[in-house]
């Protein structure tokens, strides 16, 4: 968080003041930014086409698969608000933003959050993905979870009722915890963890939901190298690859591969020294091209084999690339020189632990940056479509806890803890936004359905 100007204050750099007065920071943005103000959304008048700014988004993915991004974003407004951060991020720059700033997952949307395993092979719940991540006002990650919750709610059928009191309790939650985050010590704040078993337990509260929360969570076990291995290769004339079902999984060609290959090589060495010597002892013996997701389709996308001690011991690697944050053009641009690097810096310092293959490299060749992950390790995330609607204000209160946690870990918690006090002041106005911001989702949503009906626009049902 840096310095900032506030009217009677003067100055302030939150990192060099104590909590007392840094709490007082936070009540006096109070003055420049009233906690209602945000909960105001109407479009302004010189707000752009939704399908410019999608196209102009386009220009640097792979022509081939953006039909494919947009059959995905087609199939209901919150897939629609997947795969557009790009206009939200441009919406919430248009109206009242604090100075608190904090680093920003950037696409905190209900399904970034979910299980992972850590080194420690435990499963934890966390927020799970950061291409979007950059430092930027603590709000806007708020924002977006809240007017994810509600829109999930009305797509999934669940009812306005029931979705508006889960984007508040989403927000309350956020805010009840970053007070308590602002009492605790700098190491409490930094080890805190939330175990995956106990974490969706808390949140599936619906008996109803307990046989699905049940094989989520076998199934989330055992979602690892091992399993993806034997779900995407095949041998073929004695030769491991993987399988080919163009467009979604596709070999790449021997020079692309090659090129990867060194890739991978340059980035294992961003790994700490420990990881550099365990990345060493693997080889990989087959990559591919694979479409993920909805807001990253057209990026370019790879997974790898890595073979170690022999074809029982594989690790599965998922190469992605970074391109520049959707935020950058309103919250500022990195200060790092590769987003690579931006992406991994960001995740590890969110996350209560991180991947530890995880590391990146610039791509000269394609002019690009890319970030390294283990493929499935230990992945799970709550089903929202089948999610009873008794279940969907305790899990959205634990994703605002857990953006609490990943907002206090970047910065001190305590001038954001000032701004937000302990009446229910913020959580209404989120809850205001995301009734306002739902409306502005589906319409755009319909917006994209016809330029893609008129023609404007090509979109493939998604395969």
């Amino acid at each position: 968080m840096s310095k900032f100007e506030i009217e009677g204050v003067g100055s302030i750099d939150p990192r060099h003041t104590n909590g007392d007065d840094r709490r007082q920071v936070g009540r006096a943005v109070r003055k420049l930014v009233p906690r209602t103000a945000l909960g105001e959304w109407a479009a302004p008048s010189d707000r752009p086409d939704l399908v410019d700014l999608l196209e102009e988004q386009n220009a640097s993915r792979l022509p081939d698969l953006v039909p494919i991004r947009y059959g995905r974003m087609m199939h209901s407004p919150f897939t629609y608000l997947r795969g557009s951060p790009i206009i939200m991020a441009n919406d919430l720059a248009s109206g009242p933003t604090t100075p608190l700033r904090t680093q920003l997952c950037g696409d905190a949307h209900l399904l970034n959050f979910g299980s992972f395993g850590t080194a420690e092979r435990n499963m934890v719940f966390d927020l799970n993905d950061f291409d979007e991540t950059l430092p930027g006002p603590f709000e806007w990650d708020v924002k977006r979870l809240v007017t994810s919750v509600l829109i999930a709610a009305r797509s999934t059928g669940k009812g306005e009722d029931v979705g508006r009191e889960a984007a508040r309790g989403a927000a309350r939650a956020y805010r009840e915890h970053i007070n308590h985050l602002s009492t605790a010590g700098v190491l409490d704040i930094w080890y805190e963890r939330y175990d995956a078993n106990t974490t969706f337990e808390l949140a599936l509260t619906d008996v109803d939901d307990r046989p699905g929360l049940a094989k989520m969570l076998n199934k989330a076990r055992h979602r690892t190298s091992a399993q993806a291995f034997n779900k995407l290769t095949v041998v073929v004339d004695g030769r491991l690859q993987f399988r080919s079902e163009p467009p979604l999984l596709q070999p790449l060609d021997h020079e692309i591969s090659k090129l990867l290959g060194e890739g991978l090589d340059r980035a294992v060495q961003t790994l700490s020294p420990e990881y550099h010597q365990l990345a060493k002892r693997y080889r990989v013996v087959a990559t591919a091209q694979k479409v993920v997701g909805v807001g990253s389709v057209g990026t370019r996308c790879m997974v790898a084999v890595a073979v170690g001690r022999d074809f029982d011991d594989v690790l599965m690697l998922q190469i992605k690339e970074a391109q520049q944050s959707v935020l950058a053009p309103y919250a500022g641009e990195t200060h790092f020189p590769s987003n690579g690097e931006r992406v991994v810096v960001g995740q590890r310092l969110m996350q209560a632990a991180s991947d530890p293959f995880l590391c990146w490299a610039d791509a000269p060749a394609l002019g690009t940056a890319f970030y390294v992950r283990q493929l499935r390790d230990m992945k799970g995330s709550a089903d929202i479509d089948t999610m009873r609607p008794t279940s969907l204000l305790p899990y959205a209160e634990v994703c605002g806890r857990v953006m609490a946690s990943a907002h206090a870990r970047a910065v001190p918690p305590t001038p954001i803890s000032g701004y937000l006090g302990s009446s229910d002041t913020f959580d209404r106005a989120m809850e205001q936004f995301a009734v306002a911001y739902s409306d502005q989702t589906e319409a755009d949503h319909a917006h994209l359905v016809d330029a893609v009906r008129s023609g404007r626009l090509t979109a493939v049902e998604d395969v």
